[in-house]
């Protein structure tokens, strides 16, 4: 038996890698602050033979309590929300960069010997996904101006000719470009664990996790989990809100294919060192998501096109998971239906708010939402 800190190991996907790890038999102890955007109460589905202790990963008395003696870091804990990061800033910086800091600081002054340490890194790091032009073969293009997106001119052009490019696998390597202060501070994660990492011997990977959905999933948190979101707005009979044109895609991943990439991370010696996408390697337009979780619900509501949208938003990102197999052996087993049956089912008989127009405001209260 080893033991394993879960930063984070409340939230959605730490609770499904604590269940995981108490499953092997480690001795698992988890520092989650119980946020209550995310947590309007305790969860029910807390593992009882986990350790928990209410507090976040910049706590110095906190991490004396349960840094002594652990093995292996799973670091999840972070504040969550791409758009709401925007203009809170400051609690942005400090939940995330700072507390990671703090974290890693503890850890250098015990002079820490761990086994492992997985950073949850973003896709949110690539800014704009890899792209291929028809003329000029593969781009990496940045964001797309306000200019454009203000003429409705949603797809992204090549940086070079101008065309309209295709999205293609976004690949470990390609330039970083994050367009949001959630992805900045996701970055600083991410490199402040590498970095130390190769400098003071510890074992670090950093798992860039890609647009993760599943049971557990916050339902009432207007911020973030768009399946979440979408089925919550569905389920009180109201058309799910989509910005653009609803043709943007992302790479939806299950929490379980996240759970197993993670748990290869903490295991496979060529992982140290290196930044692994963790995701399915297909894009789905966010339109379709909807279409499918209306389906499962029996409603058929159709969208609200506002034909609005977020500066800094992407329009396409899908994963090239080629490392993930090469380096962690790994290989996505659930397919979007399956998944999204699984977290229909699981919602079935629990409470939601849809608080997505109040969102919806605030965030063009704070400029945040434009067109």
């Amino acid at each position: 038996m080893s033991k394993v800190l879960v930063t984070g190991g409340a939230g959605f996907i730490g609770g499904h890698l604590v269940d995981a790890l108490v499953a092997r038999g480690e001795e698992v102890h988890v520092l989650d602050p119980l946020l209550p955007q995310v947590h309007p109460q305790r969860p029910d589905y807390l593992n009882p033979k986990a350790h928990y202790l209410t507090a976040s990963v910049g706590d110095t008395k906190a991490l004396d309590r349960v840094l002594p003696g652990t093995d292996t870091i799973v670091h999840l804990g972070a504040a969550v929300g791409t758009a709401q990061s925007m203009y809170q800033v400051d609690s942005f910086v400090r939940a995330n960069t700072l507390a990671t800091a703090t974290f890693l600081q503890s850890l250098l002054d015990r002079k820490a010997k761990l086994e492992r340490f997985v950073v949850a890194s973003s896709n949110t790091l690539y800014g704009e996904g890899r792209h291929r032009c028809p003329k000029c073969g593969p781009v990496a293009p940045g964001l797309r101006s306000e200019a454009q997106l203000e003429r409705h001119d949603w797809e992204v052009h090549c940086p070079s000719c101008g065309s309209v490019c295709a999205p293609a696998p976004t690949e470990e390597d390609k330039p970083l470009d994050p367009s949001t202060v959630y992805a900045v501070t996701k970055y600083d994660e991410e490199r402040l664990v590498l970095l130390l990492g190769r400098a003071y011997g510890l074992p670090a990977v950093a798992c860039r996790l890609f647009n993760t959905y599943g049971p557990r999933q916050a339902l009432s948190n207007p911020y973030t989990g768009l399946a979440a979101i979408f089925l919550s707005q569905i389920r009180h009979g109201h058309r799910p809100i989509v910005y653009e044109d609803g043709e943007q895609t992302r790479d939806f991943v299950s929490v379980h294919d996240v759970v197993d990439g993670l748990l290869l991370a903490m295991e496979r010696p060529r992982a140290v060192g290196q930044a692994i996408n963790i995701a399915t390697g297909r894009g789905t337009s966010v339109k379709e998501v909807a279409r499918l979780l209306m389906k499962l619900e029996g409603k058929d509501l159709g969208l609200e096109l506002p034909d609005r949208f977020r500066p800094g938003d992407v329009r396409h990102c899908t994963a090239d998971i080629s490392r993930a197999r090469s380096l962690l052996g790994y290989e996505p087993k659930v397919t979007l239906e399956k998944g999204l049956e699984e977290l229909h089912a699981w919602s079935r008989d629990r409470p939601s708010e849809d608080h997505v127009r109040q969102a919806h405001q605030e965030l063009a209260v704070h400029g945040i939402l434009k067109g």
